[in-house]
């Protein structure tokens, strides 16, 4: 019987596959867009309070839903109230997150609460729009009775008859929700977003206006938006910096550092390390690259949670083995690294690789068994 070793990395992020937007950066991008929004002030400390006297409403910006709930978002009337109030804030767990920067805005008196929302279909592979009447709730919590849907063919943008369906559903005859609308649409289709919402989306006496917003952008689409910060919540600086250096990275217990090139191959490594009694510190995959500065910058991050051995597999195919060695002996020439290294190279220009790293006193092994069983010898020591 084959044992199996199951190790659970920790969640990544809010780092997936996506970046959630604070609801001022959304604000912001709606403005932009032409989607009317409350007045509002961008509160990062006390000294950006300004005096007032009407009222107003104070907000904390996690990316998490249910703030109001758990005490997130308080009514105030003048400074004082407002500097209390986000004393009161700091101190609350958001699942995970506390809040640094906190959103003034003037309140609303708003006739009804409208919910508004342009998203990614997955399961049919199209953007839809939802609507209801109902907004200021979960809209999972809302009867499908009461949801407007329409799925949008990409390109065509929002036909004419659908924004009129819409209006009708929502018992609008202002033509103001046609241009909330293709908005709503624009920024989606323009930012790469996977969600675009408005909830509630109030119809006060001036007209409709967005009190809060959630745009969730996709991950893999940042680099052509580079005014959106990833977000690293709950990770390590170790892993933040791996992150910023494109570089797939994941801290573990343990005091063997890994790298391999390939999600597989790491894990694969990370149970057999740990079937004979090791404990793996990182998943580290170096991917498809035999980059020497790359194999560098690897190492570097090692150096900075390993204190015993380093194991370094790699398997290959497009990844060449020699360049990978000369990259580990120039990392080794500059970081004078103080933990063992033990490198298993196996396919193109293995024996290349495997001399160069010989010929810089560097271990390497072809068996992966024995490579495993070496490497946690070391660790015991």
């Amino acid at each position: 019987m084959i044992a199996l070793t199951v190790i659970l990395l920790k969640p990544v992020l809010q780092i997936n596959d996506m970046v959630d937007l604070l609801e001022y950066e959304g604000k912001q991008i709606f403005q932009k867009y032409q989607v009317p929004v409350t007045e509002f002030k961008v509160i990062r400390s006390e000294s950006d309070i300004p005096d007032f006297s009407e009222r107003m409403v104070i907000k904390a910006q996690v990316p998490v839903g249910g703030r109001g709930k758990r005490g997130g978002v308080v009514p105030v009337n003048s400074k004082q109230e407002a500097l209390i109030a986000m004393d009161k804030i700091r101190k609350i767990d958001f699942d995970g997150h506390r809040s640094e920067v906190f959103l003034l805005e003037k309140a609303y008196s708003e006739r009804r609460e409208l919910y508004l929302s342009v998203t990614l279909d997955r399961s049919k592979e199209l953007p839809v729009i939802l609507a209801s009447a109902e907004g200021g709730m979960d809209i999972n919590s809302v009867p499908a009775e009461k949801i407007y849907r329409h799925h949008i063919v990409p390109y065509v943008s929002v036909p004419e008859y659908v924004k009129r369906e819409l209006g009708e559903f929502l018992g609008l005859k202002d033509r103001q929700i046609y241009e909330v609308v293709d908005a709503l649409y624009s920024i989606y289709d323009q930012m790469d977003a996977s969600l675009v919402e408005i909830n509630p989306l109030a119809v006060t006496d001036g007209g409709l206006t967005a009190l809060d917003s959630k745009i969730t952008v996709e991950d893999d689409a940042l680099f052509r938006h580079q005014e959106i910060e990833p977000r690293y919540f709950g990770l390590e600086p170790v892993e933040i910096e791996a992150r910023k250096k494109g570089l797939s990275f994941v801290r573990l217990e343990g005091d063997i550092g890994i790298i391999a090139n390939g999600a597989g191959l790491n894990m694969a490594t990370i149970d057999m390390i740990s079937l004979r009694g090791g404990r793996p510190a990182n998943f580290f995959d170096l991917g498809g690259t035999d980059d020497p500065a790359k194999v560098i910058e690897a190492l570097k991050l090692e150096s900075k949670i390993v204190s015993k051995v380093l194991f370094i597999n790699i398997f290959g195919g497009v990844t060449r083995c020699d360049t990978v060695a000369t990259g580990i002996v120039q990392a080794v020439k500059e970081l004078k690294p103080d933990f063992k290294i033990v490198v298993r190279l196996r396919g193109a220009n293995e024996e290349q690789g495997r001399h160069i790293l010989q010929e810089n006193g560097i271990e390497s092994l072809l068996n992966l068994d024995q490579a495993i069983d070496r490497v946690v010898k070391l660790a015991g020591e």
